[in-house]
């Protein structure tokens, strides 16, 4: 008689900011999502396999659910939102430092009418006192919505242990779907182009990160075995490329220097990075560009 293995998806919900990003990455030993404090990071669906030995949980990182008029954040929405009916079991994520506000309640109401189990992931434990934790604990489940609660700290790895195996629990019963080698279904152009946005939110001010989308338009190993990267970067105004490329090319370059020095920390080459930074004025609220930059996902 052989042992029974289980797969199947679960997707990581919550508003923006409680470490949706971080418990993927931290999940799959392996950075796939950039991570940044600021809000909005994560604009598409990203998809990372976790393979156990008992089991395959495909886990889906999901934009923070929010109130936005901005074209691309209410397809970020809508495309989170699309999850909660095509998986096996929601992870719904609250921050404990912040406790449970209103963009939480925001969150809870649009999955009204959702039959798909779910459970709470209570993050940031190692932010607060563990009598406040367990108000907020108490607080949740008197809501009556979820199958369970558990408590973890994704930056510090606590509970993440506990975590997969109540996943696991929930899962049917079924075949591996993808090989052990492959942790995600995004293409490295897209991972690539994540890193390059992510040093932009970490180097970057004020509302630049916000009107930035990154294309990888080329990649070529070059004969002398350096692999050569051509990305753009596109921003709505004209101020704001000015600040992207900085004086005398400042902060175009710190941004360059930092992406190449994970991607090549990533892939173990030598890497030529060359960014173009270009202005599509109000790229947020055409669909088209949405599209083209490859938001749809």
């Amino acid at each position: 008689m052989t042992d029974t293995f289980k797969s199947g998806c679960a997707s990581i919900v919550g508003r923006t900011n409680v470490g949706k990003s971080t418990l993927l990455n931290r999940l799959l030993m392996q950075k796939v999502a950039a991570i940044s404090k600021r809000r909005q990071t994560t604009r598409n669906k990203i998809t990372g396999f976790l393979h156990l030995p008992n089991a395959q949980i495909i886990l889906v990182d999901t934009p923070g659910i929010h109130q936005s008029k901005k074209t691309l954040n209410a397809m970020m929405v809508r495309a989170s939102i699309s999850t909660f009916s095509d998986v096996d079991l929601i992870l719904v994520m609250l921050s404990a430092d912040t406790g449970f506000c209103d963009e939480d309640e925001f969150v809870l109401n649009s999955m009204q009418g959702v039959k798909t189990k779910k459970i709470l992931v209570i993050n940031k434990i190692d932010l607060v006192e563990k009598n406040s934790l367990l108000a907020l604990m108490d607080e949740m489940n008197r809501k009556s919505l979820f199958e369970e609660i558990i408590p973890i700290s994704a930056l510090k790895e606590d509970g993440l242990d506990s975590l997969k195996s109540l996943i696991v629990n929930y899962l049917p019963e079924g075949p591996e779907y993808f090989p052990r080698d492959r942790v995600t279904d995004c293409s490295e152009g897209f991972l690539f182009g994540e890193i390059i946005r992510e040093k932009i939110l970490k180097l970057a001010r004020f509302e630049v990160p916000h009107s930035v989308a990154v294309v990888v338009e080329d990649m070529q190993e070059q004969d002398n075995g350096v692999l050569r990267i051509d990305a753009t970067v596109y921003t709505e105004k004209t101020s704001q490329k000015k600040i992207l490329i900085g004086e005398g090319g400042s902060m175009l370059k710190n941004i360059g220097r930092l992406a190449r020095q994970e991607l090549e920390k990533r892939l173990s080459t030598k890497i030529f990075l060359k960014l173009f930074v270009k202005v599509r004025a109000n790229w947020r609220d055409q669909r088209q560009a949405i599209e083209e930059f490859g938001y749809t996902r």
